[in-house]
């Protein structure tokens, strides 16, 4: 059973920002000054999933490394808008692309430059520890701290809701 209210039969696409959602919030500098992330491996798993069943998955940042890329290319995301300055562009190109409309769209984003996105999809999702600003517009607000579970969280539920999560391809990367 779910705990997010909205009608989660809908949702055909998850879109998540990186920084304060799918890492955490602090971020470790390497020695020549360039961002290191931490992920979740319940989350890479849980993107992967729902990548090996059909549904749409981006990422929209506002970051711009190699390693981010690589992790979610890896995982199977196709769509990853990196060094995004204004959002709700990104956001706009991908529907145009995929065909998906607001309300088939799970987004998921912890600071101001996610506000617009959030305001326009059918859920928006926010981490436990999230800017004020959102969790006051987010539909749901996951029990989740950025970087330790919030896909997993949301895409664990939406995938219980449509009958795919304990299914043949749960079983294997």
């Amino acid at each position: 059973m779910s705990t997010i209210n909205y009608d989660l039969t809908k949702i055909k696409a998850f879109i998540f920002d990186v920084d304060g959602v799918l890492s955490p919030d602090s971020i470790p500098l390497s020695p020549e000054g360039e961002p290191m992330r931490m992920v979740n491996i319940k989350d890479g798993y849980a993107i992967n999933l729902a990548v090996k069943h059909g549904y749409g998955v981006a990422i929209i940042t506002g970051g711009d490394t190699e390693g981010v890329r690589l992790r979610f290319a890896r995982l199977g995301v196709k769509d990853i808008y990196m060094k995004s300055k204004i959002k709700i562009r990104d956001l706009n190109d991908y529907m145009q692309k995929s065909g998906f409309r607001p309300e088939e769209i799970m987004y998921a984003g912890d600071d101001i430059p996610d506000y617009h996105v959030m305001q326009t999809v059918g859920l928006s999702v926010a981490p436990a520890d999230a800017a004020h600003e959102i969790r006051a517009i987010a539909k749901y607000i996951s029990h989740c701290r950025g970087g330790h579970g919030v896909a997993r969280d949301i895409i664990e539920q939406v995938l219980k809701v449509q009958g795919n999560w304990m299914s043949e391809e749960a079983f294997g990367w």
